[in-house]
C-alpha cells in the first residue's frame, strides 16, 4: 500500500515538474521575441527623436505616436501574460488598471493610422497647400484629440464596470480584458464600440486610397509621389486589419477553448499570442525602418549600438 501510494506521489510531482517546465519554456520562447521587438521598437522611436527632419515632419511625427502606443500595448500584454504564467491572481482594481491601459492603446493605433493615411492623401491631392493643412501644430492637436477621444472610451468604460455583484475584489482568475467585462452592458459597450471603431477606420483609409487613385490619373499629379503613397496606403490598411485581429483574439479564445482540451488549448494561446499580439506591434518598426530611405541608416546605426561596420572593397575583376 506504501509503495503504490509512493508511486501516486512520484507521478503527482513528475506532472508538476513537467507542467512547470513546460510554463517555464513557453514563457521564454514568448518573451525573448518581445524582448526584441521592444529593442527595435525602442530604437525606432530613438531614431525619430534624434534628426530635427523626423521631428519636424508630420508623417514622422504621426509615426512616434504609432510606435508609442504599440510599444505601449506590447509591454502591458507581455506583463500580463508573465503575470498569468506565474499563477499571480490580481485584485480587479489592479487588473482594471492594466487592462483599460492596454485599451487605451489599442483605441489610438487605428485612429493614427487614419491620420497618417490622410496625411498621404494631402500630400498628393493637395500638394500645393499640404505643408499649411498638414502642419506640426495641426499634426500635435489632432494626436492630442485622437488620445482626447480614447480616453473619453476608457472614462465610459470605467463608469459602466461594476463590482457590486461581486463577493469579493479578490480574481479567481488571471488577469485579462475579458475577466474585466463584468455585465452584460459593458460586453454590449465594448463590441459596438470596437465595431464602429475599425469600420469607420477601415471606410477612412479606403476612401484615402481611392482618392489617391484618382489623383494619380490627372496630368498634373506627381506619378511617383502619388505611386508611394498609393503603397503606403495598402500598408495602413494591412496594419489596420492586424489591430483587428488583436479585437477577435479573445472571441476566437473562448471558441477554441470549447473544442479543445485544455493543455492543447494553454499551447495554442500561446502561439496565437505572439502572432496576433506582440509581431503586428513591430510591424510599423519593421515596414517604415526598410522602405524609408532617411530612417533606414540611422536605424541600422542605432540597432547596431552606433557600431561603423567596416566597408569591405569589391575587388575589380
Amino acid at each position: 500500500m506504501s509503495d503504490a501510494n509512493q508511486s501516486q506521489s512520484n507521478t503527482s510531482s513528475l506532472q508538476q515538474y513537467q507542467g512547470i517546465l513546460e510554463r517555464a519554456l513557453f514563457s521564454t520562447l514568448n518573451t525573448l521575441p518581445c524582448c526584441v521587438f521592444l529593442f527595435i521598437n525602442g530604437s525606432m522611436m530613438f531614431t525619430l527623436r534624434s534628426k530635427d527632419l523626423f521631428c519636424q515632419t508630420s508623417r514622422y511625427v504621426l509615426l512616434f505616436n504609432l510606435l508609442v502606443t504599440d510599444t505601449l500595448q506590447m509591454a502591458l500584454s507581455q506583463l500580463l501574460y508573465i503575470i498569468a504564467a506565474c499563477r499571480i491572481f490580481l485584485t480587479y482594481p489592479v487588473c482594471g488598471t492594466l487592462t483599460l491601459l492596454t485599451s487605451l492603446t489599442t483605441v489610438i493605433s487605428p485612429l493614427t493610422l487614419v491620420l497618417m493615411a490622410l496625411e498621404r492623401y494631402a500630400a498628393v491631392c493637395f500638394p500645393l497647400r499640404h505643408a499649411s493643412i498638414i502642419s506640426i501644430r495641426n499634426t500635435a492637436l489632432a494626436i492630442l484629440m485622437v488620445w482626447a477621444f480614447s480616453s473619453l472610451d476608457i472614462f465610459t468604460q470605467v463608469i459602466l464596470l461594476s463590482f457590486d455583484d461581486l463577493p469579493t475584489l479578490q480574481m479567481k482568475d488571471f488577469c485579462s480584458y475579458a475577466a474585466m467585462l463584468v455585465g452584460y452592458t459593458s460586453e454590449i459597450y465594448n463590441t459596438v464600440f470596437t465595431c464602429s471603431l475599425f469600420v469607420s477606420a477601415g471606410v477612412a483609409v479606403i476612401s484615402a486610397y481611392i482618392g489617391v487613385i484618382v489623383a494619380a490619373r490627372s496630368a498634373s499629379a506627381d506619378k511617383a509621389l502619388a505611386r508611394k503613397a498609393r503603397n503606403t496606403l495598402l500598408l495602413h490598411l494591412v496594419q489596420l486589419g492586424l489591430s483587428l485581429s488583436s479585437t477577435i483574439y479573445i472571441p476566437l479564445l473562448k471558441a477554441l477553448s470549447r473544442i479543445l482540451t485544455r493543455i492543447v488549448f494553454v499551447r495554442l494561446q500561446s502561439v496565437l499570442y505572439v502572432c496576433i499580439f506582440i509581431f503586428p506591434r513591430c510591424l510599423s518598426s519593421l515596414i517604415y525602418g526598410i522602405r524609408d530611405q532617411s530612417i533606414r541608416p540611422v536605424l541600422v546605426y542605432h540597432l547596431c549600438c552606433h557600431l561603423k561596420l567596416p566597408v569591405v572593397p569589391v575587388r575589380q575583376v
